[in-house]
Order: C-alpha cells, then sequence, then structure tokens
C-alpha cells in the first residue's frame, strides 16, 4: 500500500522519463507492419479509492485492460509485450481461434517471454461480447495468475445490431487484496433448479465427512478485502449518467479468479439479450443479474426511475467495500440510493428456445467432477473422472472426432458451484438437473451443487482444447481435462 500523493509522484515522473507511453500509440514491431493493438503487461499501480492504491499486474498500466473492438471475419495484429520478469499468456476467451494464439500452454500455446514480445494474427470470432485475461497458472501465489488485474474487454462487432439501445457501457467487476482462508462452503442457493440428485450427494458428503473425521481441516478458500467496478470502488469513480427514456446496453463481465456475483439497480429491470455474448432464443426482463467467474450478460435497461442510485451487488459487505457503482440521472445529485430488490432467482432455461429441442449427439462423454478436501497441502485437489490433472504431463483426457457433436454429461459430486469453460468452441446446453432445454449458447456455464448438467458441441477446431473449471483455485488443483480433436 502507499498514499495517493506516492502514487501522483511515481506517474508524473514515469511521464517525464519515458513520455508518451508506447501503448497510447499504434506499435510497430520488428516487422514493418504496424499492429492494431498493443498490449503491454507490467506491474503497475491501481488506484480503487483515493485512500486505496494497489500493485498489481495490468494492461497498458490500467484496470480493466482497454476496450478491444473487433470485425467479425476481419483479420488482427496484436503485438503483446510482456515487461514482467516471468512467462506469460493471454487468452483469447471465448473466440474460436488457433491453438498457436488461444493463449493456453496446457494446449501447446507459445509462453510470451520475460522482457520479450509476441505478435498474433488471427480472425476474430464468433461476434459479441468476448475477453481476454492472463492463463498462467498461480497456486498459492495471489498475486499472480487471473488473482492479478489482467482482464479486458473485447467486443466483436455483429452483423446484426443486437437490438434497440442508445448507447452502450462496458462494466467489469473485479475483486482485489486476496487472502486465503479455511471455512466451510457458503451456501448458493440463488441457481435453478436447486434440487440435489442424492446419489451425487451422498458421495460428495460422505467424502467430506471421512476427511474431516481424520482430522483435516477444510480446505483453503480464497476472500477479499476489496471490489471494484471498472477499477474503482463504490463512489470513487465517475458515476454512470444517465437521461430519462435512455436505453442503455450494459455489457457486464465477472473478472474474478473465484468469486460469483450479482448485480441489480434499483427501480430497473435487466432484458437480457446476450449470454457470453450469444443472442438468446428469448430475451426476458430480470430484476437481478448472476455471473459465473468470466461469464458475461449483455442487458438493456431503460431509465425510467429518475434518481441517484447504486447500482451493486447484492451481499451487503462486498458492496460496502466497493462492489458498486452510481447511476446519476440528469438533475438529480443527492446522496446514491440503494434498496434492495425481492428476493430472485438465476435460471438459464428462461432465455431458452420456447419450441425446440436438444439435438442428438454423435456420441456421449460422461465426466465425474470430485473434491479432496485439503489434500494436497492444505488445498482441495479437484478430480475429473478421478483424475486430477498432470500439468507435466499434460495428456489428452479424450479423443475427438472433426465435425462430430459430443455431449458432455457432467457430475458434479461436490456442493460447490462450478463455471465450466471449454476452449475454443461455444456449447449449446442440453439438460439441467435432467430437464432438457435448447438455444442457449455459451462459453461458460454454472453447474449446480450436487446436480448433473449436459452440454453439446460440435468438435470444429482441430488440436487440443482445454475444458476446465474457470475458477483459479479449482483449475490450478487439478480441475482440467484436454480434449484432442484430429
Amino acid at each position: 500500500m502507499i498514499d495517493r500523493r506516492e502514487f501522483l509522484k511515481l506517474g508524473g515522473l514515469a511521464a517525464l522519463a519515458g513520455g508518451t507511453p508506447r501503448w497510447l500509440g499504434a506499435a510497430v514491431s520488428a516487422s514493418t507492419a504496424k499492429a492494431d493493438y498493443t498490449l503491454h503487461i507490467a506491474r503497475s499501480l491501481v488506484e480503487l479509492a483515493p485512500d486505496h492504491i494497489v500493485s498489481t499486474t495490468t494492461y497498458n498500466g490500467q484496470f480493466p485492460g482497454p476496450l478491444i473492438r473487433l470485425k467479425e471475419g476481419q483479420r488482427v495484429v496484436v503485438d503483446v509485450y510482456n515487461d514482467t520478469d516471468v512467462p506469460e499468456q493471454l487468452h483469447w476467451h471465448g473466440q474460436f481461434v488457433p491453438v498457436d494464439v488461444d493463449g493456453s500452454a496446457e494446449e501447446g500455446t507459445p509462453y510470451i517471454p520475460p522482457h520479450g514480445m509476441r505478435r498474433l494474427s488471427f480472425v476474430p470470432g464468433p461476434s459479441g461480447f468476448r475477453f481476454y485475461h492472463t492463463h498462467r497458472a498461480a497456486g498459492s501465489d495471489l498475486a499472480s495468475g487471473q488473482y492479478s488485474g489482467q482482464v479486458g474487454p473485447v467486443y466483436i462487432e455483429p452483423r446484426h445490431a443486437p437490438g434497440a439501445y442508445d448507447r452502450e457501457i462496458f462494466l467489469v467487476l473485479k475483486e482485489f487484496d486476496p487472502f486465503f482462508s479455511q471455512g466451510g462452503d457458503m451456501a448458493q442457493d440463488f441457481l435453478l433448479p436447486r434440487d440435489a440428485d442424492p446419489a451425487l450427494k451422498q458421495r460428495g458428503e460422505t467424502a467430506m465427512q471421512a476427511s474431516l473425521a481424520k482430522g483435516q481441516p477444510h480446505g483453503y478458500e480464497v476472500g477479499y478485502q476489496s471490489f471494484a467496478i471498472n477499477g474503482r470502488m463504490l463512489g470513487s469513480g465517475e458515476p454512470i449518467r444517465v437521461k430519462p427514456g435512455e436505453r442503455v446496453l450494459m455489457h457486464v463481465l465477472n473478472g474474478s479468479a473465484t468469486e460469483i456475483r450479482s448485480l441489480a439497480l434499483p427501480g430497473h429491470a435487466f432484458k437480457v439479450i446476450a449470454l457470453d455474448g450469444n443472442p438468446v432464443p428469448s430475451p426476458v426482463e430480470v430484476p437481478v443479474l448472476w455471473l459465473g467467474t468470466a461469464e458475461r450478460i449483455s442487458a438493456v435497461v431503460e431509465m425510467k426511475h429518475p434518481g441517484t442510485w447504486i447500482l451493486g451487488d447484492l451481499d451487503d459487505d462486498d458492496r460496502g467495500h466497493g462492489m458498486g457503482i452510481v447511476v446519476e440521472y440528469a438533475g438529480h445529485h443527492g446522496k446514491p440510493q440503494w434498496i434492495k430488490p425481492a428476493s430472485s432467482s438465476w435460471d438459464y432455461r428462461r432465455f431458452a428456445s420456447l419450441w425446440a429441442k436438444p439435438g442428438t449427439p454423435d456420441d456421449i462423454i460422461e465426466m465425474t467432477f470430485a473434491k479432496h478436501n485439503a489434500a494436497d497441502h492444505g488445498f482441495n485437489r479437484w478430480t475429473i473422472n478421478d483424475v486430477a490433472f498432470d500439468m507435466a504431463a499434460q495428456k489428452p483426457m479424450y479423443s475427438l472426432r472433426y465435425g462430430k457433436r459430443y455431449r458432455l454429461r457432467m457430475h458434479n459430486t461436490s456442493d460447490d458451484i462450478h463455471p465450466i469453460h471449454l476452449h475454443r468452441h461455444s456449447f449449446e446446453i442440453a439438460s439441467i438437473a435432467g430437464r432438457p432445454t435448447a438455444g442457449i449458447v455459451k462459453d461458460v456455464v454454472m453447474l449446480n451443487g450436487y446436480q448433473t448438467m449436459e452440454i453439446d458441441f460440435t468438435a470444429d477446431q482441430r488440436g487440443l482444447s482445454l475444458f476446465h473449471c474457470h475458477s483459479q483455485l479449482h483449475m490450478d488443483f487439478g480441475f482440467m481435462a484436454l480434449l484432442d480433436c484430429a
């Protein structure tokens, strides 16, 4: 921690010494062609509030990283400089890109070397709200991986407008100042359907009781002391200024390393038009948004309740420590108000097609996820079909045939909600807790505790694709698998 005066002095000295930072203009690499975008990975200071400044790793000295707007199908060149002392990976989350660009060492993407650079050239797609972030394993290092500030939004312009709106804003939700704790799991009853599979629950609870009976403590979890939207704690940044009658398209990204986030705006509703950048078959208004780690929601909010309001998390403690932003109507300058919305839940099926049915897969892959409490030096070890991912061997778990439709039938024997992510593909939710659904296309989905979910995808990306829980704490301790498409 340093104070504001020292932070500003350091910033002024850097500007005087270096002139205009290289990332403010188009960069020129070793070749003669100019890059469309340039990103620098480096340690920097982020002012969350005037009295709260943190040191973290960022893109271009800011949090979040700069918004990158691309056009679907139009090739882009991005120069990525690594100004740190450790190798880095930059993952283009949600895009269908080759292995050497995707940004996963497990798949074989080359590292960006310390004090080196990589030039990336790829064709963006699919359209919609994507993002980029680091893909380094953090393990017990809470300054590394997704615990850092390496998160930035990407918007790939669609060929058709996503809906009628007056303007759009991007909101990146993120926690800072992480710490380890050893406690029980927090109940998460917002996600529907809630009914647990008795067999999965018995297996999970039996394993946990056996571990505790041996005197093992609960495995390490991660908590946070500071919370921010777009890098500013509630009340410290500029408000979102609106006019009555405006239709504002909000693109919301949960940039957390481990946390599920909620978002509400008193007196207003969110008309969800896209999940993870993909248009939903049934746009529906909801009072609260819920986002697992790495999920994105695009929703239109009609400004029809004048006042000065707090757009923030439902959790009073998290919101009180920064997870919110002020929405200010023209002509209103009073104290921002928070009114807790009525109890609500989150159900992906609300946005599904009303008539379509899930397609027939060519093959079904059974996956069972399990937690081994405090089994790895106090950390929980996670397995898929009783196998924890081996970072050294990195052997594929499944071989796929190009062009075939696969169904992943995922069984969760823990009470944790897992944000499941598949690289270089989108998938369709086929069923949740035995209830068929169709039309919801995503790249991250929350799998409820003690439940089974089925997701379908077409193996149309050759090479290795990484499948994992997007919680940094889970993926680093075994919750990953490689799929190999020949």
